[in-house]
């Protein structure tokens, strides 16, 4: 993939804002290069949309458009002073209006990057973690038997 611009971000916001919502955008769009478990967020105090380059570059056009068009909508109810969060009627009929996503997939460089492995005692169930968990505090959410350390990476 190519890196987009500023410029060309702008652009493809202000077109899909008029296409799909029928309304302009005109507040501030920006990459963050920092954001890592998220493709998009929105600012409500700045009206600020932040956009995860990596979504771009890894899963492609078609998803960041779709990334966009849910920042979008949080955007454009937040404007009109109407529910803009995840748990509002409003923004999930928002939502399949413009057949936006709710959620975004995650990157597939980070979807194998766990380090420990977990399976339960009584019904084998695995866990994948990224971070190391205390066997004597957590059970296995299937059956609440005994969690035992598989993987050490």
């Amino acid at each position: 993939m190519s890196v987009m611009t500023q410029t060309e971000l702008e652009k493809l916001t202000k077109d899909i804002s008029e296409k799909e919502f029928h309304k302009p955008f005109v507040d501030k769009v920006c990459f963050n290069n920092r954001l890592r478990t998220t493709g998009g967020r929105y600012l409500p105090g700045k009206r600020l949309i932040e956009l995860n380059p990596k979504y771009f570059d890894e899963l492609g056009f078609d998803e960041f458009v779709g990334i966009i068009k849910h920042e979008l909508c949080h955007y454009h109810l937040h404007i009109e002073g109407k529910g803009y969060q995840h748990r509002d009627r409003e923004f999930r009929q928002l939502l399949k209006q413009t057949n936006s996503p709710r959620f975004c997939n995650p990157l597939p460089s980070t979807q194998n990057d766990y380090k420990y492995q977990y399976q339960c005692s009584e019904c084998n169930q695995l866990y994948n973690r990224r971070k190391r968990m205390n066997t004597n505090r957590y059970r296995c959410g299937k059956c609440r038997g005994r969690l035992t350390l598989l993987i050490k990476t």
